[in-house]
């Protein structure tokens, strides 16, 4: 029978696989008591990128390594709860100089450079081990190091679960919160084709360790500003349905960040309004850079494969949730991307 741990549960957690307790072996080895590590993962962290590297935080400080997270750009203000205690730990401000002191690396949530940002070229010219902990299926471009990478998994918090579980890491409520929020926000509150028996297992493991998910709940999906919801509405003005695709799109209108004063991370989950529509197999979001390329985030209903359509614009992601970046006018590129997401819709 499992015994109680020193927060209360009484599971001993879920088992891995070997496969996974293999990947962990190097990657644990990495981490020397005293050592820097830099955290960090994808412009404008979501709830995994964020609740796993606050998890992997708690975890490594708490064995004496000095961990730091440095993401390239600022801490998300929806997941700040996250950071309440520890606002120390979050170094995004100066990522560059922490970045180039440290004695490792860890990118958590991508595995190509592109995705970090001003910080890329930093992470691609690294002299120090890179290592990654991922579930998107790719290669990836990051630098050779340790890799703790599943596309079976259902969130990279997952993964640094498992990470914990290979080391025989005690779980913190701190940790546990972390890990919860990277599983809920990334399986859209346990509902998307990613929620997994063994995702759920998980969560409930994580919940035996003081978490209150209806404040979790309340944290991450009902503290929204009020600039996200106009932002909603007007985006949502620009829906365009095709119901003999099975295709759904929207545009983020210029400017229409600034105006509501809300950030990238406030778009998150507005792509699923398209998606939700009855006959809609494929939605699309397009989103002008400031760099000015565009943004295209796909999210499909049923077996349609959009990371393929994805890889096709040098993108990538999941079967059901994946996005690319392309060069070029908006316009353009909506002609572009809307030709080839027809003809997958129709098949």
């Amino acid at each position: 029978m499992a015994s109680a741990d020193r927060y209360g549960g009484r599971s001993r957690g879920v088992g891995i696989t070997a496969g996974r307790r293999r990947a962990a072996k190097p990657l644990l080895a990495l981490f020397k008591r005293g050592m820097r590590v830099a955290l960090t993962t994808h412009v404008n962290a979501d709830g995994d990128g964020a609740g796993s590297a606050v998890a992997l935080w708690h975890l490594l400080t708490g064995r004496g390594v000095r961990a730091a997270i440095t993401n390239p750009t600022p801490f998300p203000q929806r997941y700040h709860f996250l950071l309440k205690g520890i606002e120390r730990a979050d170094k995004s401000a100066a990522a560059v100089k922490h970045l180039e002191r440290a004695d490792a690396i860890v990118v958590l949530d991508i595995s190509d450079t592109g995705r970090l940002g001003h910080l890329a070229r930093i992470v691609e010219q690294a002299s120090v081990p890179v290592a990654c902990i991922d579930h998107h299926a790719s290669d990836g471009t990051l630098p050779p190091g340790p890799r703790l990478v599943d596309a079976g998994a259902c969130a990279t918090g997952e993964l640094v679960y498992d990470l914990a579980r290979a080391a025989r890491w005690q779980l913190s409520p701190e940790v546990a919160r972390g890990l919860y929020v990277a599983m809920l926000t990334d399986t859209g509150g346990f509902r998307f084709s990613n929620t997994t028996p063994r995702a759920l297992q998980v969560a409930a493991h994580l919940l035996q360790h003081e978490l209150r998910p209806e404040e979790i709940y309340r944290d991450v999906y009902a503290s929204e500003p009020e600039g996200k919801v106009r932002l909603l509405a007007e985006v949502l003005e620009t829906l365009v349905v095709e119901p003999a695709n099975g295709l759904a799109w929207m545009t983020v209108p210029p400017g229409a960040l600034e105006r509501h004063g809300v950030d990238a991370v406030d778009l998150e989950g507005i792509v699923e309004f398209a998606r939700s529509i009855r006959g809609v197999r494929l939605a699309i979001l397009f989103r002008e850079l400031a760099n000015g390329r565009i943004k295209v985030s796909l999210r499909s209903v049923g077996e349609l494969d959009v990371a393929r359509l994805a890889q096709q614009f040098g993108g990538g992601g999941h079967q059901r949730a994946a996005g690319a970046s392309l060069e070029g006018a908006l316009g353009d590129v909506q002609a572009q991307l809307l030709s080839a997401a027809r003809s997958v819709a129709r098949c």
